[in-house]
């Protein structure tokens, strides 16, 4: 297993239990394909974006810290991509 550093941007205009949902949903897929979510980060919340995507002009900024194999990370990627509610998302391998 290797440890990746997971960022995804949600639609700003979710109402607080939906997004929560949304971030539990999105760290099962992660979970039921043997990943392990060491750390769920939201200190960066609701910030404007520096360009519209998907003409949106806001976005909720998650960050995840996990341990997982590749297997995991693509199944995450596939979800994510055709989720109408996930603007962007970026897979980084943290440094051992």
């Amino acid at each position: 297993m290797r440890n990746y550093e997971i960022m995804y941007i949600i639609k700003a205009d979710l109402a607080a239990d939906a997004r929560n949902e949304l971030i539990e949903r999105l760290n099962n897929i992660l979970t039921s394909n043997g990943a392990t979510v060491n750390k769920v980060d939201e200190s960066m919340g609701l910030r404007d974006l520096a360009y519209e995507i998907k003409h949106e002009k806001q976005g909720y900024y998650v960050v995840l810290y996990v341990s997982a194999d590749e297997k995991a990370t693509s199944e995450f990627s596939r979800l994510v991509k055709i989720n109408p509610n996930v603007l962007r998302h970026l897979i980084t391998l943290q440094d051992e």
